[in-house]
């Protein structure tokens, strides 16, 4: 059980015809996809369309290779695992140096679950980069001193990604608090929950760091904090950062972010969980459904397309992939695999993901799990169109899938991104070397990728 845990940490991206074979995306994109405002974009899809992005690049310039479709390439300190994030012309993103210089990664498939020991003063910084040209046009220190929690060593003292809405910047950094920013680092607000320990429910000494990033909606800041003791789901007010609600939450800890849905109209807030998978009303945050069951260590986000939730997880005796009607409520009884019922359209029990957030695209629903095995289904029946495996299965895979004018861009933890051709039919592409550790999903914008690797922030897009 144990050994199995720590595959966990990768705790914590002109219109043309797309690439032949491919089903026209039924999701409308935002218009010319210039904003990327939270993690995985507008509402946790991962889709940036009407744009061309690029097939082929290299990153990895050691023993003088040459760079290939390198926009730029802008040196960031510290660790993170934090996502960029756009909003037009300007990136945002935070890192956390550590003054004992422990700023190292163990990434791979392996099976220690202790945490970093490492009780040193440590700072925490916002950056602000031009889009266009990488230069940084501001930085702001968001505070600094001991971490209150430790850090798994996949894991980083700042996991989650940052959420805007072009008027508010929000970053919330677990038990050191929840900040907020106008675009230009002016400094708005701050909340403190306390301490927020999101480690091993089993081995309460195995602390590993929060994950769960903030999503902005309507005028609120959404949180989910599952964590030891008293967790919550929360909405505050985004100009002034004080509770509109708090849910209180039964659940072991979670590093899933949340996701917003609609169903005639209406907004509902979808969990993940073990205990407690979820649907909340975004007004009042009350329960709408739950479901329990599944992998014990929660980690992706729920997506939704086409009138169905898609929730998934995976760790202990369950992998489970879940189609939740967005009419759904009460207590959800999952059907018998190839059935459904009034709340779930369909199920399986095996072929879920412990790490990535899965993405529709299409007609179809891909989820990659953390050694490589992608699993295609069709969205609406859940029949398996197909599984095979990116990479050697020795490879972890904690950065989420992307997608974009019929591609899909999967980066394993080494840095290799593999483009695969979306549709019923699996192709790579083109394999890419970023040349850094990359656990961080990336974020798309007007037909670039942007990478948050270890040591830089990257954009990549075709050059003339």
């Amino acid at each position: 059980m144990l050994s199995r845990t720590l595959l966990l940490f990768g705790l914590f991206s002109f219109c043309f015809a797309p690439v032949s074979g491919q089903k026209t995306p039924t999701r409308p994109a935002p218009t010319k996809n210039t904003h990327w405002p939270s993690f995985r974009g507008e509402g946790a899809n991962g889709i940036a369309e009407g744009y061309q992005t690029p097939l082929h690049w290299n990153a990895d310039t050691a023993d003088n290779k040459p760079a290939q479709n390198v926009l730029w390439k802008t040196p960031i300190p510290g660790l993170s695992h934090c996502s960029p994030v756009i909003w037009g012309d300007r990136l945002f993103i935070v890192s956390v140096m550590s003054g004992s210089g422990k700023n190292d990664l163990k990434v791979g498939l392996y099976g220690d679950i202790m945490p970093v020991e490492d009780d040193s003063v440590h700072v925490w910084k916002m950056y602000c980069l031009n889009k266009n040209t990488g230069k940084i046009l501001w930085e702001r220190v968001v505070c600094e001193g001991k971490p209150k929690v430790k850090r798994h060593t996949k894991a980083t003292h700042a996991n989650t990604t940052m959420a805007t809405d072009g008027k508010v910047l929000v970053t919330m950094l677990g038990s050191e608090g929840m900040y907020a920013y106008d675009l230009n680092g002016k400094p708005l607000w701050k909340r403190d929950f306390g301490i927020l320990d999101a480690g091993f429910y089993m081995v309460p000494t195995a602390q590993w760091g929060f994950a769960s990033s903030p999503i902005l909606y309507k005028g609120r800041v959404i949180v989910q904090c599952d964590v030891q003791k008293n967790s919550f789901l929360t909405a505050l007010n985004s100009r002034t950062g004080d509770t509109i609600w708090r849910t209180p939450r039964e659940d072991v800890p979670t590093w899933s972010t949340p996701a917003i849905y609609t169903d005639n109209n209406r907004a509902y807030i979808a969990v993940n969980g073990w205990k407690h998978i979820g649907g909340y009303d975004f007004l009042t945050g009350k329960e709408v459904w739950r479901l329990k069951g599944g992998g014990d260590i929660p980690v992706p986000t729920p997506i939704s397309a086409n009138g169905l939730v898609f929730i998934t997880n995976a760790h202990g005796a369950m992998a489970p992939i879940y189609a939740v009607r967005t009419s759904a409520t009460g207590d959800l009884v999952p059907p018998d695999e190839a059935t459904s019922n009034r709340n779930i359209a369909w199920s399986v029990r095996k072929g879920g993901a412990y790490m990535q957030t899965p993405l529709v695209y299409g007609e179809y629903l891909y989820v990659c799990r953390d050694n490589g095995a992608l699993y295609c289904y069709d969205a609406e029946s859940g029949k398996e169109v197909y599984s095979v495996r990116l990479g050697t299965g020795r490879t972890g895979f904690t950065a989420s899938g992307v997608a974009a004018g019929g591609k899909i861009y999967y980066t394993s933890e080494e840095g290799d991104v593999y483009v695969v051709r979306a549709g019923k039919e699996f192709t790579v592409l083109a394999t890419n070397a970023m040349g850094e550790v990359c656990m961080a999903t990336p974020a798309i914008s007007e037909g670039k990728l942007f990478y948050r690797t270890q040591g830089h922030v990257v954009a990549i897009g075709e050059k003339p």
